[in-house]
C-alpha cells in the first residue's frame, strides 16, 4: 500500500503487541480498535489484508473492552470492505461477539439491523436460529437489553420474507410482551 507511510502504519499495527500495553498504555488496545474503522476507511478495501490479522488480534482481546468497541463498529467496517471480504472475514468475528459477555453484545445488536442489511439473503437467514438468544442474558435485571433487541426486530422485519417472520421472529416478539419491564413490553407491543 502507499496511502499511509509505511512506517506510521507500521506503528499503528504494534500498537496490539501485548508488550506495549505493559509498558506503553494498558488501553493501547482499546485505543487501536477504536481507530481501526478509520484506518480501514483510509486504506480502503483493496488493502484489508494489511489490517486483517490486527482486527482479528484485537477481535480475541482478553481484555472485554477491546472487544466491545470492535462490536460496536463492525457494521462500519461491513460497510467499508464490502460484502464479500464481510462474508469472509467478519461474519466468523460477529459470530464470536454474539456468544460474549453482554458487554460485547449489545454492541453488535445496538446495530444488528445495519449488519444484517449488509449481508446475501442466504446468509442473513442463518441469523433467524440465533436472534432467540438474544433474549437470554447474563443479568435478568438488563431490561435495556430486551429493549434494544425489539428495537431492532422492528428494523429487522422487513429483512425477512412473512413465512421467517412468523416461523422464527413472532415467538420472540411475545416472549418479549410477556416481560416484567413495562418499557419492554411496550415496545414490543409496537414491533407485534
Amino acid at each position: 500500500q502507499d496511502i499511509i507511510p509505511q512506517p506510521l502504519l507500521e506503528q499503528y499495527l504494534s500498537m496490539t503487541d501485548p508488550a506495549r500495553a505493559q509498558t506503553v498504555d494498558t488501553e493501547i488496545a482499546k485505543h487501536c480498535a477504536y481507530s481501526l474503522p478509520g484506518v480501514a476507511l483510509t486504506l480502503g478495501r483493496q488493502n484489508w489484508h494489511c489490517l486483517k490479522d490486527t482486527y482479528e488480534t484485537l477481535a480475541s482481546d482478553v481484555q472485554w473492552k477491546v472487544r466491545r468497541t470492535l462490536a460496536f463498529s463492525i457494521h462500519e467496517l461491513a460497510v467499508i470492505l464490502g460484502d464479500q471480504l464481510t462474508a469472509a472475514d467478519l461474519v466468523p468475528i460477529f459470530n464470536g461477539f454474539l456468544k460474549d459477555l453482554d458487554e460485547v453484545r449489545i454492541g453488535v445488536l445496538k446495530h444488528l439491523y445495519d449488519f444484517l442489511k449488509l449481508l446475501h439473503a442466504d446468509k442473513r437467514r442463518e441469523y433467524l436460529y440465533q436472534l432467540q438468544e438474544f433474549v437470554v442474558t447474563d443479568n435478568s435485571r438488563n431490561w435495556r437489553f430486551r429493549y434494544e433487541l425489539a428495537e431492532q426486530l422492528i428494523l429487522i422485519l422487513e429483512l425477512y420474507n412473512p413465512n421467517d417472520v412468523y416461523d422464527y421472529l413472532r415467538h420472540i416478539a411475545l416472549t418479549l410482551c410477556a416481560d416484567k419491564v413495562s418499557e419492554v413490553r411496550w415496545i414490543s407491543f409496537k414491533l407485534v
